[in-house]
C-alpha cells in the first residue's frame, strides 16, 4: 500500500484536506457528526504549529476564525446542522466584509436537533439563503474521501480567489464511514495563496477596490495598513456609506464576483452521459447509490447516465441544461424534500421530465429506493 494512503473517516479526510491546503487556525465547538474534525484537529493543528481554539458555542466559532482570517491566517471551522443556524449572522457579515474562511457542515437529520447521528442533505438551501440579504455564496460537496479531500483543498483556493466564505456540505454518511484516502504528494494540487497589496505603508490603501480581474488584494489587519472593516453598506475605504450608487455597486460586486463564475466555479463528475437517455443527478452520499443504479442498468441494456454535483452553489445551471438536453427524463436523487430539484427543473427545459428520488427519515437512500421510482417513471411511459 502507499505509504500516503490511510484508512480512515471523511471527517478524517476534510482534516486532511484542510491541513494539506496551509490551515493554520481553527476554532470550533463539538456537535454530531462533525465532530472528529475538531478533535483530530486538536491534536494535528499544533503539531503543525497552528492554533486551535474549542470555543464556547458557534457564533463565536466563526466569528473567531473571521478575525483570524483579518490577519493573514487560512481558516476553518466545523459544525451540523444546528450549529450552522447559529453561524448564519456571522456568515453574513463575513459575505459583505469578503473575508476568506472555509465552513465545514456535517449534515444531519433536522429541524432543530433532529436526528443527529443519522445522515441528511437538508442544509443546501439554508447554506444559500439562510443568511439575510441578496448575496451569492460557493457551497461544495463530494460523496468519497478522495473526493473529499480534493474538495476541501478547493474551497481554501476559492476563499483565497474570491474574498469569501466557502460552505463545505458534507453529510453524516460520507463523515462517518471508513475508506481508503491517497494523500497527494506537496506540490501536486495546486494551493492558492492570499493575495496581499503592493500599496507601501504610509500610501492611501483601499480595501475595497477590485482590481481589473476582480480580485481584491489584503492587507494583514494590524500590520502596516490601518483599515474599517463593517457589516454596513461601505465604500471602497470601507467606510459606512448610505448612498444608492455605494450600494448597489457594493451589492452588484457581491454577487457578480461569484455567479458571473459560476461555469469557472462548477465541480462535477459525468457518467455514461455520451447517450443517456435517463439521466440521473444527485450529489454527496446519494451519489454512491445512484452511480451503482447506472452501473448495474446499463449492463442490462438501458441507457443511464449520472451527473455528480460538488459544486451546489453557484448552481451550475447552463451545465445542467446542456448536459440534460437530450434526455427523455431526470431524476433527482437526494436526501432532503427537492432542495436540488427545484434548481434543476428551473434549469431545464422540459421541467415536467425532472422527477425526484428520495429519502427524508434518516435512512440512506438505496440503489433499491432509487430503483423502485424508476420502475414507477417507466410504468407511466414516460
Amino acid at each position: 500500500m502507499n505509504k500516503n494512503t490511510k484508512f480512515i473517516q471523511g471527517n478524517e479526510a476534510c482534516v486532511e484536506g484542510a491541513l494539506y491546503a496551509g490551515l493554520d487556525f481553527f476554532a470550533g465547538y463539538p456537535i454530531t457528526p462533525s465532530t472528529e474534525i475538531a478533535e483530530h484537529l486538536a491534536k494535528r493543528l499544533p503539531e503543525k504549529g497552528g492554533k486551535f481554539i474549542q470555543m464556547e458555542d458557534e457564533i463565536a466559532s466563526l466569528c473567531a476564525i473571521i478575525g483570524a482570517s483579518l490577519t493573514g491566517h487560512k481558516v476553518m471551522t466545523a459544525t451540523s446542522g444546528p450549529g450552522f443556524s447559529l453561524m448564519q449572522e456571522a456568515l453574513s457579515y463575513a459575505v459583505m466584509t469578503e473575508i476568506p474562511c472555509v465552513i465545514v457542515d456535517v449534515q444531519r437529520g433536522g429541524p432543530s436537533t433532529g436526528i443527529p447521528t443519522h445522515g441528511s442533505q437538508g442544509d443546501v438551501n439554508q447554506a444559500r439563503w439562510g443568511t439575510h440579504g441578496d448575496h451569492a455564496i460557493i457551497a461544495l460537496t463530494a460523496s468519497n474521501h478522495q473526493d473529499i479531500f480534493e474538495v476541501t483543498v478547493n474551497a481554501f483556493n476559492l476563499a483565497e480567489t474570491y474574498r469569501t466564505p466557502v460552505i463545505l456540505l458534507f453529510d453524516e454518511i460520507t463523515g462517518h464511514m471508513r475508506e481508503p484516502l491517497t494523500i497527494p504528494e506537496k506540490g501536486k494540487l495546486e494551493l492558492v495563496q492570499r493575495l496581499r497589496t503592493s500599496v507601501k505603508q504610509g500610501v492611501d490603501y483601499h480595501p475595497y477596490l477590485p482590481r481589473e480581474d476582480g480580485r481584491l488584494p489584503m492587507s494583514d489587519f494590524g500590520d502596516v495598513h490601518r483599515y474599517n472593516v463593517t457589516g454596513l453598506v461601505h465604500d471602497m475605504w470601507g467606510f459606512p456609506s448610505s448612498e444608492p450608487k455605494a450600494a448597489y455597486e457594493l451589492l452588484r460586486h457581491l454577487v457578480d464576483k461569484i455567479e458571473n463564475r459560476a461555469n469557472k466555479i462548477a465541480m462535477f463528475k459525468e457518467y455514461h452521459m455520451e447517450d443517456a437517455e435517463c439521466v440521473l443527478i444527485s450529489y454527496g452520499a446519494s451519489a454512491r447509490s445512484s452511480l451503482h443504479v447506472v452501473e448495474d442498468r446499463r449492463i442490462r441494456g438501458e441507457r443511464l447516465g449520472l451527473i455528480e454535483l460538488q459544486t451546489l452553489w453557484p448552481f451550475p445551471s447552463d451545465i445542467i441544461r446542456e448536459k440534460c438536453a437530450d434526455s427523455k427524463y431526470v431524476m433527482v436523487v437526494e436526501q432532503n424534500m427537492g432542495q436540488i430539484l427545484h434548481e434543476v427543473k428551473l434549469s431545464v427545459d422540459r421541467p415536467d421530465r425532472v422527477f425526484l428520488a428520495n429519502r427524508i427519515d434518516g435512512v440512506f437512500i438505496t440503489p433499491l429506493d432509487i430503483m423502485n421510482i424508476l420502475r414507477l417513471i417507466q410504468g407511466k411511459g414516460v
